[in-house]
């Protein structure tokens, strides 16, 4: 089976690179992929996606080394399955409170006797390759996003959930789950300390955390924090930031 590079390196200690793709396109996401980020990630959950785009997407990914990843909308088996068997080769799944929804989340991605993932994957096993069943649960990541009060109360439970390769957090989420604006990049003391917190929980638990960012600074910031995976920047932020940028040094320059 096709390597999963998040794992390759999560197990050489080294940190990896995630992009994000908020727009349903399959030339946005060559593109992205083609820019040399570790993993790129469709949105299902705020994206513009659906899951009818999520083939030609990831399709366009597998171009590239890139590893395909897929934010479900929510914990649903069904959808989480067909992700995979589209060909995502790593699962974040939003808005977990507990160690019974991670469980649930791990238990969707994982063939039997180890979880209840149904036979059938009509791509992956394309893209994994042939062995592709015998060897999938070793090599898909399912990362549990954490960002609700529920989900910080039951952290330690959460991270202990047998199967589950990483916890994620979501800033906007955790800023409303602690009684703050929602923001990406929150320099806030309490937001910054309940990351480290999740950080450090991730970490007593033998398992990964990655961090969403919203720019480089602040995403350099995280790795040398020791979060194992960051979010760096978007398909759609790039495209505001690099319209923004344009206009606004030709308004300067016309004054």
């Amino acid at each position: 089976m096709r390597p999963n590079k998040i794992k390759q390196k999560w197990n050489a200690g080294q940190w990896v690179s995630l992009g994000w793709l908020s727009v349903s396109h399959g030339l946005t996401a060559e593109v992205m992929a083609r820019q040399g980020f570790d993993a790129l990630c469709v949105d299902l959950q705020h994206g513009t996606s659906e899951m009818k785009d999520v083939a030609p997407m990831l399709q366009a990914i597998s171009q590239t080394d890139t590893v395909p990843v897929v934010r479900v909308a929510w914990n649903e088996p069904a959808a989480i399955m067909k992700a995979l068997d589209l060909g995502a080769y790593g699962i974040i799944v939003p808005l977990v409170n507990n160690a019974k929804e991670a469980a649930m989340a791990v238990a969707a991605c994982r063939y039997p006797p180890v979880g209840m993932r149904s036979n059938g994957p009509v791509r992956a096993v394309h893209y994994g390759g042939a062995d592709y069943v015998a060897n999938a649960n070793d090599e898909i990541v399912v990362m549990a996003m954490i960002e609700t009060k529920e989900g910080l109360a039951n952290l330690d439970a959460i991270c202990a959930t047998p199967g589950l390769d990483a916890v994620y957090i979501g800033p906007a989420d955790l800023s409303f789950a602690l009684g703050l604006p929602p923001r990406g990049d929150n320099p806030d003391p309490l937001h910054m300390a309940t990351c480290d917190k999740i950080l450090a929980a991730a970490h007593k638990a033998g398992i990964k955390c990655v961090m969403h960012c919203a720019t480089a600074s602040f995403a350099a910031g995280a790795v040398k924090r020791g979060f194992d995976m960051v979010m760096v920047t978007s398909d759609l932020s790039c495209m505001i930031a690099g319209v923004r940028s344009q206009l606004d040094e030709l308004k300067a320059k016309t004054a």
